[in-house]
């Protein structure tokens, strides 16, 4: 394979990834989709009501100092304290195309420590 090749095959298993986890997670209204996006350096979550395409709470680490773990945990707490604002209590729990470990698992666990339903 060419090095444009591999780099096409690599999204694309990604893609399929995330589309299998998304084909079985729908947020609505009463239960909204927590979204989590992950890169090297950082990461960010967002609450989505799929029934009208918006997203109503996000956050991320981009002014956070600290361990990469440390943040994540961070960014869950920060998308529950917005999320309990708006007064949604309960979500869905979408990791996209990533593994439920590391950071992403450090996400879930941020936010159920500040009374997020998954």
């Amino acid at each position: 394979m060419t090095r444009m090749n591999k780099q096409q095959h690599k999204q694309q298993a990604k893609s399929r990834r995330a589309h299998r986890v998304r084909v079985r997670i729908i947020g609505n209204s009463v239960k909204p989709r927590l979204s989590v996006h992950r890169t090297s350096r950082h990461i960010s979550a967002q609450i989505i009501d799929d029934s009208v395409g918006k997203t109503l709470a996000y956050a991320d680490d981009r002014e956070l100092k600290g361990k990469k773990s440390e943040n994540a945990q961070e960014v869950g707490k920060r998308i529950a304290k917005q999320a309990k604002e708006k007064g949604i209590t309960a979500v869905v729990f979408d990791r996209g195309a990533y593994r439920y470990q590391g950071r992403v698992r450090a996400v879930a666990e941020g936010a159920r420590s500040l009374g997020l339903i998954f």
